[in-house]
């Protein structure tokens, strides 16, 4: 499913620059009918079968002129609108595929396909959500079709938000049933340069312009010219702004005016590493206080994660991107440092997060703004790339309707009209979503376990392990508010809609257990499919060699300090002074492992996730958890990490010692 999640755009499409029409010197358009280029002529009878005549011209000094058939066919036509759009990235080229399948002729100028906004393959992937999906399937189904073959579907398992540090549940998301009650297509995410490529294939490599950059624009009344970079100007009825957050059509539009730094820097990579609860979890938002991280399952064996730590903006990293980032997030969970250290120095990339607030404005006269140029968003809703889609559709429907009551009236279209339409049907929510995108931003980074954290001179209040009240109250209003609000943002746009028929895919099933995973963490826990091992901690331990565990529930393990031939199961030797020759017993049943003391003489010790260091009581069971520690003994020379790895043929050690990580 997900084996061209990386592929890169094909050189073919996007090799040098091809331009269908040239003007080398600007002509007004009102000095010749013929100064048209790639115009799609319709009578009533091709508009009903949506039939295509077009008729290519290259204009040559402003004189020369060449007709593809038709040549001196006077045949009255009603010739569709021609729509120019800057930027060739995801939302420019969906709004671009939906004028076209609606017989627009339309021209898209990008400066640089061969990149995403700069950033290349490491950029990585982008989640399309239910919404963005049906919207796409309402575009162009055969489209849609391809998108989601390619994607990593996440929708169908359990996603949420976790304690940082500890690791533990905080609230769980349920993305399948607001899209599986609507009739839609479940979350998936997808390479950035294969939605791309898949897009520009079905758009067309002689509607995209590569390597032209739009710097300006002016607008009669009448029409639109675009001015390129290199120089090339072009003619329209139209111009859509898809330029992106620092978009240039914006800036002629209203004026210079700064994108808002939200305070916070994001570091994003991509890790060859596979969870062992990959089956069962899709996604996770690790809160912390001023910093939380993200990390998702994105298909083909890879992680993709994102870091944000608050700080000013500019700033640098001057010893190594990932060496920062473990310091940063020392002491957190092994979901988050597992991921960091499989990841390449190379594969980690930094950018402050800046995102504009919508305006009321969203273009004009013949010009309007389309995705992050009107209303770039935060990335914690992972809607930005979403809201884009939804904008393309609506767009390029107002223009239909416009262009329908034109034919029906024998008026002009009145395309000033169609964008006021437009721009009408979108404020709302996005305004909505873009202030969402904000409050799950400070939601993350102002969460607060125990009361302590980030007082300051108090902060030792955290030691007691008193649960936060915002944190007790935030729960509370979010299991009840995420369930309306995912619903909403998933399904909320669907009834808009025209001409996709409500119905999922028989692929988008999720698993039987995904209803008892939501109410049980147990459960979910027990549902972990990989091995599991201790794992050597600490700069004093006596072995450094991990221990596998069998799940074998009549094979036991004595740990001790020599072979006791009496016992029936594995012995596992551990010379220290404080480990007895009996000194333990792991056994496993039900999907869990259980650790008894066996009446030695220094104890047998659990490192919880909240990190309570709890003797176990001697001849009584007590059950271990994935990245609890135990030591046997006190003198931590015998002190394991419980880890539970789905590909454990190799390991790494943690610089300057430690846990040993799977490589």
């Amino acid at each position: 499913m997900a084996a061209t999640l990386f592929h890169k755009p094909s050189a073919i499409v996007f090799t040098g620059i091809h331009f269908p029409v040239s003007i080398s010197n600007y002509v007004p358009i009102e000095s010749s009918p013929c100064m048209h280029c790639n115009y799609h002529f319709r009578s009533k009878t091709s508009y009903q079968r949506k039939g295509l005549l077009q008729v290519k011209a290259t204009v040559e000094a402003g004189t020369q002129i060449e007709k593809n058939g038709f040549e001196g066919n006077r045949m009255e036509k009603k010739e569709k609108l021609r729509i120019l759009v800057a930027g060739g990235g995801i939302g420019g080229l969906v709004f671009a595929l939906a004028a076209k399948n609606k017989g627009f002729d339309v021209l898209v100028f990008e400066r640089d396909l061969s990149a995403i906004r700069g950033e290349g393959q490491y950029r990585g992937p982008i989640q399309i959500q239910s919404n963005a999906l049906a919207a796409l399937e309402a575009i162009d189904m055969e489209v849609a079709e391809k998108v989601m073959e390619a994607g990593c579907i996440t929708g169908d398992r359990i996603n949420g938000l976790v304690d940082g540090v500890s690791g533990t549940w905080y609230i769980k998301f349920d993305t399948f049933t607001p899209a599986a009650e609507r009739g839609l297509p479940v979350t998936r995410v997808i390479s950035r340069m294969t939605l791309q490529e898949i897009l520009a294939g079905a758009v067309g490599e002689d509607i995209i312009f590569n390597e032209s950059n739009v710097v300006d624009f002016e607008d009669d009344g009448h029409k639109v010219t675009v001015f390129l970079e290199n120089g090339k100007r072009f003619v329209g009825d139209l111009l859509v702004g898809a330029d992106g957050i620092w978009s240039k059509v914006r800036k002629n539009l209203f004026g210079p005016k700064e994108a808002a730094y939200s305070g916070y820097t994001c570091y994003t990579g991509i890790a060859d590493f596979i969870p062992a609860d990959i089956e069962s979890v899709g996604y996770r938002v690790f809160l912390g206080h001023k910093q939380y991280f993200v990390s998702s399952d994105v298909g083909a064996g890879k992680m993709q994660w994102y870091a944000f730590h608050k700080e000013p903006a500019g700033g640098l990293d001057s010893h190594g991107k990932k060496e920062r980032l473990l310091k940063i997030f020392e002491g957190w969970c092994d979901n988050v440092i597992d991921l960091l250290l499989a990841t390449d120095e190379s594969a980690i990339l930094r950018r402050d997060i800046y995102d504009r607030i919508p305006s009321l404005t969203w273009g004009r006269g013949r010009v309007t703004l389309l995705g992050d140029s009107i209303h770039a968003m935060q990335p914690n809703m992972g809607q930005g790339g979403c809201m884009a889609i939804e904008d393309g559709y609506q767009l390029a429907l107002e223009l239909d309707k416009a262009w329908n009551q034109s034919v029906e009236s024998g008026t002009p279209v009145d395309v000033a009209s169609a964008l006021k339409s437009y721009e009408r049907a979108r404020r709302l929510r996005v305004a909505i979503i873009h202030g969402m995108a904000r409050m799950a931003a400070i939601m993350a980074s102002t969460y607060k376990a125990y009361l302590g954290v980030g007082l300051g001179p108090l902060s030792f209040l955290a030691k007691f392990r008193i649960p936060h009240p915002g944190r007790v109250g935030g729960r509370f209003f979010i299991d009840i508010a995420m369930p309306l609000m995912l619903s909403w943002v998933l399904g909320g746009n669907s009834s808009k809609l025209e001409g996709r028929s409500l119905s999922c895919r028989l692929s988008d099933k999720a698993s039987d257990q995904l209803r008892t995973w939501f109410e049980d963490n147990d459960a979910l826990e027990r549902a972990i499919n990989g091995e599991w091992f201790l794992i050597p901690v600490g700069n004093e331990v006596v072995t450094s060699q991990p221990i596998c565990l069998s799940r074998d529930e009549n094979q036991p393990f004595m740990i001790g300090s020599g072979e006791n031939e009496k016992f029936p199961g594995t012995a596992v030797v551990i010379p220290s002074p404080q480990v007895s020759k009996s000194h333990a017993q792991m056994s496993y049943k039900d999907g869990a492992f259980f650790l008894t003391d066996l009446q030695s003489e220094h104890g047998t010790y659990i490192i919880n996730h909240e990190r309570r260091r709890l003797r176990v009581p001697p001849n009584v069971s007590k059950r271990v958890r994935p990245s609890d520690d135990i030591e046997f003994g006190t003198d931590k020379k015998a002190a394991f990490r419980v880890k539970v790895l789905r590909s454990p043929a190799k390991f790494a050690e943690k610089a300057g010692g430690g846990i040993l990580q799977a490589a």
